[in-house]
This record gives structure tokens, sequence and C-alpha cells, in this order.
């Protein structure tokens, strides 16, 4: 493996070819491209109005990831994420997540405290309107302060990562108003750990938002949409 494949696309994301890489992916796990759909190179950058080669190379960081995979003589072919795969992320994030909770009481800013503060208390109003859209973004945006909060480069990229990973289901679990006003409940907990800089609590609560959100997966049967 080369090293700068890697590296390129995680620090450079807005290059040319980190652009080209992550639409593919988030194409790939919105549903726009199904699990063994070949990805045509040509048809793809006349698309998105590139060359070749920052698809080529996207590419190969996407099999990377694990979501294509490349048949030489053959072509790219998409894996994309399975239920399995969720049930694993859910997993490695609740540990993650519950990390990065912990740090965050550390290493908190008050601007970044008032804005998560600012952001319990939106997401309790547009709840009340039933505006789930809204409530999709406010749970996005909580979990990214949170990793931005948290002071570990290493760790805010792999659980936003792992939080594009699971774009999908995200959506269909917050689209409920009953787990959506569970959901800003949990968080506001965990927001109240922090501000009381209660590091033990706040892992904790990340660790049981995480366990939580995949127990509502399972519930309402959301698996489907990786079958």
């Amino acid at each position: 493996m080369k090293s700068y494949d890697v590296k390129n696309e995680v620090t450079d994301k807005y290059s040319l070819r980190g652009r080209v890489f992550n639409r593919l992916r988030e194409d790939i796990l919105s549903g726009k491209y199904k699990e063994h759909e070949e990805l045509k190179e040509v048809a793809i950058g006349e698309e998105l109005g590139v060359s070749r080669t920052p698809v080529r190379e996207a590419f190969r960081q996407l099999e990377l990831e694990g979501l294509i995979q490349i048949v030489p003589n053959k072509g790219a072919y998409v894996t994309g994420i399975t239920a399995k795969d969720v049930k694993d992320i859910y997993m490695i994030r609740s540990s993650l997540e519950g990390m990065c909770a912990r740090l965050v009481t550390e290493n908190i800013t008050e601007e970044q405290l008032e804005e998560l503060e600012e952001n319990v208390y939106l997401a309790s109003y547009h709840a009340a309107k039933g505006h789930m859209e809204q409530m999709a973004e406010l749970d996005t945006r909580f979990h990214h302060i949170l990793y931005e909060a948290c002071d570990s480069k290493m760790l805010q990229n792999l659980l936003e990562d792992f939080h594009q990973y699971v774009m999908r289901v995200r959506r269909k679990t917050l689209s409920t108003k009953e787990r959506g006003i569970a959901s800003n409940e949990e968080h506001k907990l965990i927001m109240e750990a922090i501000k009381a800089k209660n590091p033990d609590e706040a892992e904790r609560l990340a660790n049981m938002h995480m366990n939580n959100a995949f127990d509502n997966i399972v519930k309402n049967g959301l698996y489907d949409i990786y079958k």
C-alpha cells in the first residue's frame, strides 16, 4: 500500500482527489449505488467533470475502506455497508464515543459548551414541533461538537468516519419522533455531565447513548435497508 493513499485522502479532503473520494463515498453510503453495482470510471468522471485519474485514485481509497472491490481486468464493484458492519460500527462507536466524552470534559472550551447547550435547546424545540429533518441535522452537529472538543485529531477522524458510514440508518432511526426526543434527552444528560466536569458519568452516558441507538435500530427492523 502506498503511504500517500490514506494520508492524503484524510488530510487533503478538499483536493480534487479528496472531493471525488468524498462524493463517491457519500453516494455509496447513502444508497445511490447498490451492492454489487459496477462503478464506471468514464461515467463518473463525466458526471463530476473530472478526468479518470482522480476517479481511479478515489477507487483505490474506497477499496481500502472496504466499500468497493476492484477486480483486475473487470472493474470496480460496490460492496458497501452490511448489517454486520453496522453492528460492529455501533459496538466500536460505543467505546470511542465514551472515550471522546471523557476527553471533552477535560478540553471543551466555554464557546463549545455554549454551542452544545444551544444545540440541545434547539433540538428540544424542533422535537416538540415534529421537525425531524432539523432534528437529524442537530443530532449530527451535537456529535461533531464533541469530536471537535475532545482535542484529539486521531479520535475525531475515526468518529467522523464511523458517523458517516451509518448515515442511512441514522436518518431512518431519527425520522421517528419518539427516538428523536429520547436521543436528545440522552444528549442533554451527556452535556450536563460534561458541564459538571464528571468524566466517568459523561463516558457512561455516551456509551449508553450508542447502545440505545443500536437497540432502536434492531427494534424497528432498520437492518432491512442493508439487506
